[in-house]
């Protein structure tokens, strides 16, 4: 009796692409925070750059992603028998 191999999801886990999208977006927040802080854009938010906010808690949530799913990865054990093998 052999041990049933396991592999890691890896890229494909859901969590990765989800803190990627964040991390994206929180970075063009971020970036249009910093660049347009003219008080036009002030006066409609009451004083908050919203966008800056919003980018810096987007990045912090796709970072807590992120460490989620190198701290507990997902597992998916390999199909065990004959067919499971690639032929040669």
């Amino acid at each position: 009796m052999s041990k049933r191999q396991q592999q890691k999801a890896g890229a494909f886990d859901v969590r990765n692409v989800i803190a990627e999208l964040l991390g994206l977006y929180g970075v063009v927040l971020v970036v249009v925070g910093l660049v347009d802080d003219s008080a036009d854009a002030m006066a409609k938010t009451g004083g908050v750059n919203a966008n800056l906010w919003a980018g810096i808690g987007l990045v912090v949530v796709a970072a807590a992603f992120a460490v989620w799913s190198r701290l507990r990865p997902t597992v998916v054990p390999t199909p065990k028998g004959d067919d499971a093998r690639p032929e040669a």
